[in-house]
């Protein structure tokens, strides 16, 4: 069976996909070089100068030969666009009309309200006059993804494609889960990295994840068995299929007890499952595949690296000024994905790769991200 991959960026799953053994085709938007080493890229900016887009996405994709269609962020935001790819192909995912549920703000909200999840007060077009003037509110786009083209909200009048989260202190954390459309097994949890000016992202981007996310031993199975309902209860509602994520924030009841916060749901492959695949040394795309199909598995291996004090880590380094990349061959041996092709030209604020890195303890992985980060930027003299 031959996949075809699609999204905005495909790097990380295609090379799941890799290592799991399968056949597979892939198209998004940046075509990066350490992609095209190991599986068929097609690249909407670099073989057919198009921006990126849903529609563009369609356009290539539908003439892409494949028997099956996986897809990625952000194509959970255009159910549509997801049908026309998936015509006279198996759809492994997420249905059209799951996204156009699961997707919906006003839907999911009433939802998490009913189904006892906290879940951040959100505000559609037309509601603004609901905000407390003593609280903190950010807009972010309906079609939300990234973290990008969300601030925070001074007063005025939405948009029809945005809309308005308070704005929650804590700790910004994500996890991931697989599901049958019945049950879920929930893989494990990450603290989110957004806004790290130190790697070059300002606002609310994000520009990475630390695996897992830090907590005391108790603390741990508290917000375990929380995101493990909340997956649960996602799953049965909206019948999601296949590797799913859900971010929230961390934060804290008036007791001390921790407390997640749900802020989005991802019904797809995220950028943070790459990290899970290095823990439990397990094709993340391989349980994709058999969960979509009715598969799931009831348990996961005992993470490689045990309940050690080891944290893995992925950082997106962002350039702080418009740069040309040099020669680009050894990244890959050096921890580095996304690897950009030798004499690209990259503009301030766009992402330049991704590094990875482990250690003993949270602050050491953070340290060796940045490390690493700096690595990158004195080679090309950002």
């Amino acid at each position: 069976m031959r996949i075809l991959i699609v999204g905005l960026s495909t790097r990380a799953i295609a090379e799941s996909a890799y290592e799991a053994g399968c056949d597979v085709v892939t198209l998004d938007y940046f075509g990066d070089s350490d992609q095209r080493a190991l599986v068929e890229n097609h690249s909407l900016l670099r073989d057919y100068d198009l921006a990126y887009g849903p529609e563009n996405l369609v356009r290539i994709g539908r003439d892409l030969v494949a028997d099956a269609l996986v897809y990625a962020a952000s194509l959970e935001n255009y159910p549509s666009a997801v049908a026309d790819l998936a015509e006279g192909r198996r759809l492994l995912g997420n249905e059209p009309a799951v996204l156009s549920q699961v997707r919906n703000w006003d839907v999911l909200r009433e939802f998490c309200r009913q189904a006892g999840i906290s879940f951040a007060k959100t505000l559609l077009p037309g509601e603004e006059g609901l905000a407390e003037r003593c609280g903190r509110w950010v807009r972010k786009p309906v079609h939300s993804g990234g973290g990008h083209d969300v601030d925070f909200w001074e007063g005025g009048v939405l948009d029809r494609n945005q809309i308005l989260q308070t704005y929650i202190e804590g700790v910004p954390a994500s996890a991931a889960f697989v599901a049958d459309g019945e049950d879920s097994l929930l893989v494990g949890m990450t603290e989110q990295l957004i806004g790290r000016e130190e790697l070059g992202a300002g606002g609310f981007t994000w520009c990475g994840n630390i695996l897992p996310l830090e907590l005391s031993p108790a603390d741990r199975q508290l917000v375990w068995s929380d995101i493990d309902t909340i997956a649960s209860r996602l799953t049965k509602r909206f019948s999601l299929r296949g590797v799913n994520g859900v971010d929230f924030v961390l934060t804290r009841s008036a007791t001390g007890r921790p407390r997640p916060v749900v802020v989005e749901v991802n019904p797809r492959y995220t950028a943070s499952m790459e990290l899970f695949e290095s823990a439990y040394d397990e094709s993340v795309f391989s349980l994709h595949i058999q969960a979509a199909e009715g598969h799931l598995p009831t348990s996961l291996d005992r993470p490689r690296w045990g309940w050690s004090n080891t944290y893995l880590g992925k950082a997106i380094v962002y350039a702080k000024r418009d740069v040309k990349v040099p020669e680009t061959g050894g990244w890959f041996g050096l921890g580095r994905r996304d690897v950009p092709h030798a004499g690209e030209r990259i503009k301030a604020g766009h992402p330049i790769c991704t590094v990875l890195t482990h250690s003993d303890g949270r602050s050491g992985c953070w340290n060796r991200l940045l490390a690493a980060a700096k690595d990158v930027r004195r080679e090309i003299g950002d």
